[in-house]
């Protein structure tokens, strides 16, 4: 059994692999088998690429050649409030949260399709479920991937492809840096998770293996969360 989730002779990209919940998740695969192939900005990616620039998702589809797993893990936030939200905000988010996974996913799902095996692995959020505050775009952002990673469920799971996403609880990344040096904020989220801690990025790395490995070929449209308990709360 241990076998079906092993990734030897797969080739898997994620994006925003370089730090935080895409390393961890990128050395998981690494350590299943796979060759992983990491796009970021920063240095340390194997391709250089800002994804909050229009036409770039589709470059890295071609640079990165063809793919058995694709993680779309890169993520961008803007906080203000809702009545002060600006459009610009609003545009960079949705770019780099909702149309880049979109893209990336069509292009390299294509390949899968032919080739009769593919597993794409969209991190959503808890606010895939829920509002939060002061930040619009990035909530509703994930709301539109929950709903995106289903209907390319829908059409790709007969060919052997199966679309999934993980929705990471309250992670310690650079992204929730806010909120962990929020006195306040702190105690309210901790207060809400069962097991009484803040996840690490590694916590994400055993969903993500499973979903991109042959023991989740029936496991198709599903929102994964790995959150402490957080959504039971």
């Amino acid at each position: 059994m241990l076998e079906n989730f092993r990734l030897t002779g797969r080739t898997a990209l994620v994006t925003g692999g370089t730090r935080g919940i895409g390393k961890a998740i990128a050395e998981g695969l690494a350590d299943a088998g796979a060759r992983v192939i990491v796009a970021a900005r920063g240095d340390g990616a194997d391709i250089q690429v800002d994804l909050s620039k229009p036409g770039e998702a589709l470059r890295l589809a071609d640079a990165a050649g063809p793919v058995d797993i694709l993680v779309n893990n890169a993520g961008l936030t803007r906080r203000a409030p809702v009545l002060e939200y600006s459009e610009q905000d609003w545009d960079d988010v949705l770019q780099v949260q909702l149309k880049v996974v979109f893209q990336l996913s069509q292009a390299v799902a294509r390949g899968m399709k032919d080739r009769g095996w593919g597993r794409i692995v969209n991190i959503a959020s808890l606010l895939s479920f829920q509002g939060g505050i002061t930040v619009p775009a990035y909530a509703a952002a994930k709301g539109a991937v929950a709903q995106l990673t289903k209907a390319f469920a829908n059409e790709l799971a007969p060919h052997g492809v199966c679309v999934n996403a993980i929705a990471p609880g309250y992670i310690r990344t650079e992204l929730t840096g806010a909120l962990q040096n929020d006195v306040t904020r702190n105690r309210q989220i901790l207060e809400r998770i069962p097991a009484g801690r803040w996840g690490e990025p590694r916590d994400l790395a055993g969903a993500a293996v499973f979903l991109a490995s042959p023991a989740a070929a029936y496991v198709n449209g599903h929102i994964m969360v790995v959150d402490g308990g957080w959504m039971a709360r």
